[in-house]
């Protein structure tokens, strides 16, 4: 009885966390859905009932993807039987407006984003866009006017705050103290602070309020640790490239560093985690297919970071010290800089 009243008490909590910034959340959703349908009316739109469906199919797999979902946790998540999600995803489903609002929660997007024109714009774009919506009116005049020219200092935010980027089992939280120690600065894990927020774990976010609640929490806890802390290494969650808004308030306010490796030496780290969710070997083949899907799928967003790192064939140690001396190569470091070449050649 105690235990079922504390997780009441953490639910409580978390459905408080989510409420706060709630209306500016719908008041935002709302323009952007005005400025979408303003945009559909000049551009082409599928011309059949077959084509929307290999549209909406094509839309949905690639959504789930970049967020790393297996086909049945959104089905779960969802509330949508696994066949018939299956049969949308193959573009037979013939999904009712109820359903596809359904899978626009469970997926955090805009309902329109299903069923838009082809998108002609690059990931560059949306980030761009998102960057402008922040800025005040006499602050855009001068953006104009400098064509976005020099509008974020890389050196600098090089000596202040580092991002790490990245799937899971990349060595973000094993990589992330190490680095940190190295620079003198402090170590956060965004989603230890999304916990900390929510007064839940990560899986039962997930779990009770989505990927849309997920977001939320992840969007604040971001603005949070870029007000408390100057400097800083944060270990990001792999999916936080997906939502534009997060993504380019990290990307203006970081150092971001997309740590790379081979999907098969990710595997091997996240099998030795003694995750649960991969522990019977049936499901080690389709936990080694999401690591690859994942990653095609985010590969245009990593790509926009400002350094990206390999660390696949090094230890924990090596990849510290050679991204260190990366960084104070871009800080201008003189000291460092020449050892960061010397490194290399």
């Amino acid at each position: 009885g105690a235990e079922i009243a504390r997780r009441r008490q953490r639910t409580s909590h978390a459905e408080s966390a989510m409420r706060r910034g709630s209306a500016k959340t719908v008041r935002t959703r709302r323009e952007a859905r005005d400025r979408a349908g303003a945009v559909a009316e000049t551009v082409k739109s599928p011309t059949s009932e077959a084509g929307l469906h290999r549209l909406l199919a094509q839309r949905v797999r690639l959504a789930r993807a970049q967020r790393g979902m297996t086909r049945k946790q959104l089905a779960e998540h969802s509330g949508i039987s696994l066949a018939y999600l299956a049969r949308v995803e193959g573009g037979t489903g013939n999904i009712s407006l109820g359903l596809l609002y359904r899978l626009a929660i469970s997926l955090n997007l805009p309902l329109e984003s299903f069923l838009s024109p082809a998108e002609t714009h690059s990931a560059d774009f949306a980030l761009i866009l998102e960057f402008l919506k922040r800025q005040p009116p006499a602050e855009l005049t001068r953006i104009r006017r400098l064509l976005i020219d020099d509008v974020e200092d890389r050196p600098n935010r090089a000596k202040q705050r580092v991002a790490l980027l990245g799937i899971r089992g990349v060595g973000k939280s094993t990589l992330g103290p190490l680095l940190a120690e190295r620079l003198g600065v402090a170590f956060v894990e965004l989603n230890r602070e999304i916990e900390r927020e929510a007064g839940i774990s990560v899986g039962e976010i997930l779990n009770v309020y989505g990927q849309h609640g997920y977001r939320q929490l992840e969007r604040r806890c971001l603005e949070q640790v870029v007000l408390s802390y100057p400097k800083v290494v944060l270990a990001t969650g792999g999916g936080i490239v997906i939502e534009p808004a997060t993504y380019e308030l990290l990307m203006s306010s970081f150092y971001t560093v997309w740590l790379k490796a081979k999907p098969q030496l990710m595997f091997a780290r996240v099998m030795a985690q003694h995750d649960a969710r991969i522990a019977r070997p049936q499901l080690r083949g389709e936990a080694m297919d999401n690591i690859t899907r994942t990653l095609e799928a985010r590969k245009h967003l990593y790509e926009l970071a400002d350094l990206a790192f390999d660390t696949s064939g090094k230890s924990v140690e090596q990849c510290a010290r050679a991204l260190h001396m990366a960084l104070a190569a871009v800080a201008g470091e003189p000291m460092l800089a020449n050892s960061a070449r010397r490194a290399r050649s």
